[in-house]
């Protein structure tokens, strides 16, 4: 099975280059057209359409304002190799526009993780499935 996940974008091109810096990705440039731009990797296409896919989709009612930033309804967690992958684009990712909502950390089912946003402001998370050494995993929550 392959995966397809999209995000819905002001500017495609910024958006794919933006992942395409963070994440190391090749363009899937097959699938490129005037309002859709996709990276790939391993089974994983990341897709970013622009603002007309919403009236293709029949979602034209579900569009967020022009300028405005859409609630969190869905976010990608990106699976990295190690724990000092994570700490690394979370470092990054303030050069290239996005920013860091909370710092790499110890999660309770025992991966480091750290939640950013692009430049666009769609959350999002890197993860490894390991923690550093000498970390632990947090408390689980009640």
């Amino acid at each position: 099975m392959k995966l397809w996940f999209n995000l819905l974008c002001q500017d495609v091109e910024a958006q794919m280059q933006f992942y395409r810096r963070l994440l190391g990705w090749q363009e899937a440039e097959q699938s490129r057209s005037p309002i859709y731009r996709a990276l790939h990797s391993e089974g994983v296409q990341f897709g970013f359409n622009a603002r007309p896919a919403y009236a293709l989709l029949e979602l034209a009612e579900r569009a967020p304002p022009e300028q405005g930033t859409a609630p969190v309804t869905a976010y990608a967690t990106f699976m990295l190799p190690t724990p000092a992958a994570v700490d690394e684009v979370a470092a990054r990712v303030g050069s290239l526009g996005g920013r860091v909502l909370k710092m790499p950390y110890a999660t309770y089912y025992g991966q480091w993780q750290a939640v950013l946003t692009d430049p666009e402001q769609h959350v999002f998370r890197v993860s490894a499935e390991t923690l550093p050494d000498g970390a632990r995993p947090a408390p689980a929550p009640r």
